[in-house]
């Protein structure tokens, strides 16, 4: 099997054989064409199947909403005890909602989660999880919020309880293959979903994952989970992938997925990048302290935002938007 990865740009100096890439704004007039235990080479579009190349730069729906025609800032808030960064300091229903509408200024999409998914996390009785997230929800709508509402949780029981509080869409860490009933959920509520990829639970995951080839390896294995997903009746336009940093790989198993970003975008899905405040960020920006990592939190959403990713999902909202203005900036994309 081969896979395309178009080589992203966002040089002014386009060429005339300059494709826009999802509709967005990057372009590109080559790929690198990859192949399981050979070389990747690079060839022009020119090469490129019409097919393939239509997946690659067909513009993509609006998705819960927001145009994909820009970057978008998926401000994460942990109503947890137990999260790796933030752990308790948003648990307080008060303090959930302050904190939701200070990122609202800056993020169009608000993901709440009750249930730490971070390496050696244990899992949350439904109960707990959907009285730390609906209430917050639902106090969030009745105070007027517009931003897009995300529900960050495996459960179907937790998803059916945010999106009838105002909950937009659903971000799935397991991608509807931890509770068989999230996706026939899904399916007939017309939520949008988040379907990330992950080796393993989140008590094991860390446990020497191992990989025959990182990137296509993670491919392979959301390409199968966004037709399961269709084959329950959520439409492909309802659907944006996530690569999973963190879960289940090791730091150089992260890298060689932000290298390779671009390769998702032959999913026909948007594509949401998490890799705020992670370890890996800690291990090569040299910071011990999660909260010390917003620097190299930023360097790595930019780096998915010039491969063409949609939505970046972080912890520092207000210093990521500032970043990626300046980012739109100096490409010529406006701010």
């Amino acid at each position: 099997m081969k896979y395309l990865r178009p080589i992203a740009m966002t040089d002014a100096a386009r060429p005339e054989a300059g494709l826009s890439l999802a509709g967005g704004w990057c372009w590109f007039d080559r790929v690198e064409v990859l192949e399981r235990g050979a070389k990747g080479r690079v060839v022009p579009v020119s090469e490129v199947p019409a097919n393939a190349l239509h997946r690659l730069t067909a513009a993509r729906p609006a998705f819960a909403g927001l145009g994909m025609d820009r970057p978008r800032i998926m401000g994460i808030l942990n109503v947890t005890p137990d999260s790796f960064s933030d752990g308790g300091q948003f648990l307080a229903p008060d303090a959930a909602l302050a904190q939701a509408r200070t990122m609202a200024e800056a993020a169009e999409i608000i993901d709440i989660g009750g249930e730490s998914t971070r390496p050696g996390a244990v899992e949350v009785s439904v109960a707990d999880e959907v009285a730390r997230t609906a209430p917050v929800i639902a106090a969030l709508r009745a105070g007027g919020m517009e931003a897009v509402i995300s529900i960050d949780t495996r459960k179907a029981a937790v998803a059916e309880a945010a999106l009838q509080a105002g909950a937009d869409l659903v971000n799935d860490v397991s991608a509807l293959g931890f509770d068989a009933a999230l996706g026939p959920l899904v399916a007939r509520t017309g939520a949008p979903v988040v379907l990330m990829h992950a080796q393993g639970a989140p008590a094991t995951m860390q446990d020497n994952p191992q990989y025959a080839d990182v990137l296509l390896d993670v491919y392979d294995a959301l390409e199968a989970k966004v037709r399961v997903a269709e084959a329950m009746g959520i439409a492909r336009s309802r659907i944006a992938v996530d690569p999973g940093i963190g879960f289940g790989k090791t730091a150089e198993h992260n890298l060689a997925l932000i290298r390779g970003l671009s390769l998702f975008h032959g999913l026909g899905c948007p594509i949401l990048l998490g890799a705020s405040r992670k370890r890996f960020v800690g291990t090569y920006g040299q910071a011990a302290d999660p909260a010390a990592r917003m620097p190299g939190s930023v360097a790595v959403a930019l780096a998915g935002v010039a491969q063409g990713v949609q939505m970046v999902r972080v912890h520092d909202v207000a210093e990521t938007r500032q970043a990626l203005r300046l980012w739109l900036a100096v490409n010529g994309s406006g701010a």
